[in-house]
This record gives C-alpha cells, structure tokens and sequence, in this order.
C-alpha cells in the first residue's frame, strides 16, 4: 500500500480500538441486540437519502451485511454482554488477521510474502503475551462468541476484496440493510418484550453518544475506508493493520475507565504494532514496481504469481 492507504488504515485502527470502550460506556442500560439494532438503523439514514445503491449484485451486499454487520457485531455485543471485558474483545476479535489471509489464500490464491507472514507471526505471538498476561477469568461462552464474531468478519473482509466494489462508504451503509430487523426480532425472542420496552423507555444521553459514535466513525467512517482499502489492495497489506487495534483499545481502556494493563500486556501490545510495521511499512518500502498488464496475446498468469485473483478487475474495474 502506498503512503495515504497506510496511514488511513492507522486510522481505522484507531476508531475501531477506541470503539469496545464506547459500546461497553453505551450498552449498561440496553438489551445488547437492540442496542446494535439501533446503531445500524443511524447507520442506514445515509443510505435511504445521500448514498446511491454500489454497483454490486443485491447477493454481494446482503452477504457482506450478513458477515461484516451482522455476524460480527451480533456475536461481538452478545459476548460482551455476557462477560467479555472490552480490552480483551478487542484482542480476541483480532483472530480475524490470520483467519482472513489464510482464507485469501485459499479462496483468492493471494499468497502473502515472506514480511506479511512474519509480520502476521510477530502479531499473534503479540496477541498471546497480552492474552496471557491478562488471565483465563473469562467465561467460555463469551470468549466463543467473540472467536465467531473474528471468524464471520473475516470471511466478509474476503467476499469484500473479492467483489471489489467501488465506493466503500455506499458497500458500508447498504449492506447495514440486513442488519436492523433480524436484530430487533432476535432481540424480542431472546430479551423478551419488556426487556425491549424498558431498553428503549430508557435510551439516555449516554446511550445516544454511544450510539453515534459507533455508527458515524466506526462503522460509517471506519468501514467505508476499510472496504476502499480491501478493494484496491491485497487483503495480507490491510488486514494485518487492524493487529493495532488491541493496543488502542488497552490504552483508552487504561485512560478512561483506568483499567492499569501489566507488564505482559504492554510487550504484547509493543509486539503487535512490530508485526503491523513488519507486515505493511516495511514491506511496502521494499516492493518491486508493479509491472505492466499483460495484453491480450500473452499468457494468462500462473497461479499465485500476483496478489489479485484469476479474472479480477485490475487498473480498468472498480478499486
């Protein structure tokens, strides 16, 4: 990724790790579903008014609002309502990283280089020091529903990449389409309708801020430059930037609600941000220049010998 990509993916790191703060300050008084049902619902006011449909089958959108929406936030509020500490939310969900470029390079044949896997090795290795360092006093529910909630975003980030849909920011807000309904019928049969009732009798100030935040910059914000980056770049050189959202989340965790990280959780989180400059800074500062597409007469590319898949739209399709 060049310069600009690198730094607008620090960015989303940064809203996404101060994001399990804000959703844990926002949920106390809400039934977890409906409070992501409500978020997805801001989300989606962009998307009845402003933002055009993306040019992508109606099958591609629904599935990346079923994987990257509701999948992964259903089970990630869930999991925090039943136990999951923020901070450690925010390591657990990063399984994604590994998960996702193992998926690309299966489904997509998107073979990271050498610095992306040890970059990605350096970020696991990070994630379990902090892990490690933080105790096993998690209930297994939780922690399995955080796992899925890594598991189902990463098989959106491939179906995103994929795809390659111009326009990250209108993917974001019309794939929300799936989410609200579902959301509030779950949340009807699991809560129950006086749970419903109160959780919505007593939507605060708190909540409101909560809820803007997290579908105005995380999700609004976050996700359209999120899916503009997969779009335009190989999977193993964005994901591995998200590995910076452990360490923002244990620093917001630390300044505003003072949860103190120990030793063990400020190596880990030392180790992932070496993993993201190995997987990304330093790998992109060493690239060969690309070379030109081959016309019409040559050879089609082997397997594997470049980052897109076999038929992907390349400087003339959408990015």
């Amino acid at each position: 990724m060049d310069r600009r990509d690198s730094l607008l993916a620090a960015l989303v790191a940064c809203l996404w790790g101060f994001n399990f703060v804000v959703i844990d300050w926002g949920m106390r008084d809400m039934p977890p579903l409906l409070f992501l049902a409500i978020r997805f619902v801001v989300v989606l006011v962009p998307a009845v008014f402003l933002l055009p449909k993306p040019d992508a089958p109606w099958t591609v959108i629904l599935a990346i609002g079923a994987t990257m929406s509701l999948g992964q936030f259903g089970f990630l509020y869930v999991g925090l309502d039943s136990g999951m500490p923020a901070g450690l939310a925010g390591l657990v969900l990063q399984a994604q990283v590994p998960a996702t470029i193992l998926l690309a390079a299966l489904v997509l044949r998107e073979r990271p280089n050498r610095r992306q896997v040890l970059g990605v090795l350096l970020g696991v290795a990070g994630l379990l020091v902090v892990a490690l360092g933080r105790g096993g006093h998690v209930p297994i529910g939780a922690l399995l529903l955080c796992l899925a909630a890594a598991a189902s975003w990463s098989v959106g980030n491939v179906i995103t990449r994929r795809a390659r849909v111009a326009g990250g920011l209108s993917l974001t807000v019309w794939s929300a389409l799936i989410v609200p309904v579902p959301l509030f019928v779950l949340s009807l049969l699991v809560d129950g309708p006086a749970a419903v009732g109160d959780g919505l009798a007593s939507f605060s100030w708190q909540t409101g801020l909560s809820t803007l935040y997290t579908a105005g910059l995380s999700s609004l914000l976050g996700y359209g430059i999120f899916n503009s980056l997969l779009a335009r770049n190989p999977s193993s050189a964005v994901v591995p930037w998200i590995l910076l959202v452990p360490p923002v989340a244990i620093v917001s965790a630390w300044v505003l609600l003072d949860e103190r990280p120990n030793g063990a959780e400020l190596i880990g989180g030392a180790v992932l941000v070496a993993g993201v400059l190995v997987a990304t800074a330093l790998a992109s500062s060493t690239s060969r220049p690309a070379r030109p597409m081959p016309s019409a007469d040559d050879e089609p590319d082997r397997p594997g010998s470049a980052h897109l898949p076999a038929g992907a739209a390349h400087a003339e399709g959408p990015s």
